[in-house]
């Protein structure tokens, strides 16, 4: 018979994912673990297998919660031009609350550990394919609105902005003046109109 968990499995990941974002991956050892989560280690490996099986599942809880706020306020906009200013907006809420520049996890990882683990590599580039994907759809949508100019393909602003998120989260680690980090939204948004 299988044995029984008896801990709150979405606390774990969220004390796993608190450790792994201030430590990373390489930087975190098993005892980080055990002591954050209050778990012993029989119990991690029962559960997760391994550190990066447990790692893997704080990247999933990340994510989806990531998406939900993205899925939450986005259901709230009124045209595209709203929602890619709302994708931005949430980015640099995230930012700048952030006292203790952890930075993303996801561009952390991305930075890390894409090129080292082929699961890892594999989870950031699908991410990274569907937020792409969801960027695109709202530019192509604009572009045929005539919100947004065309002088680029929906694809290729889509890849600009993709790319302006994750700069963006990677600045905001070392500078957290608000009104810097506005204007540079700012004109990263510029070139679509």
């Amino acid at each position: 018979m299988p044995k029984v968990e008896t801990f709150d499995r979405n606390q774990v990941l969220l004390k796993a994912t608190e450790i792994f974002q201030k430590k990373g991956y390489n930087g975190t050892s098993m005892q980080d673990l055990v002591d954050v989560t209050n778990l012993n280690r029989s119990s991690i490996y029962n559960s997760f297998g391994c550190k990066l099986g447990i790692f893997m599942e704080v990247l999933s809880f990340y994510k989806n919660d990531i998406d939900q706020s993205f899925e939450k306020e986005l259901i709230k906009t009124y045209n595209t031009a709203d929602a890619i200013k709302v994708i931005f907006e949430i980015t640099l809420k995230s930012i700048l609350e952030d006292d203790d520049k952890k930075g993303c996890l996801l561009v952390n990882c991305t930075s890390e550990m894409a090129n080292q683990e082929p699961i890892v590599h594999s989870f950031v580039e699908k991410n990274q394919d569907k937020m792409i994907a969801m960027i695109e759809d709202i530019i192509n949508k604009g572009q045929l609105q005539k919100i947004f100019n065309e002088k680029q393909t929906a694809s290729q602003y889509a890849l600009y902005l993709f790319t302006s998120l994750q700069g963006l989260r990677m600045t905001g680690i070392l500078n957290k003046n608000e009104e810097e980090l506005r204007n540079l939204v700012n004109n990263i948004l510029y070139i679509l109109y």
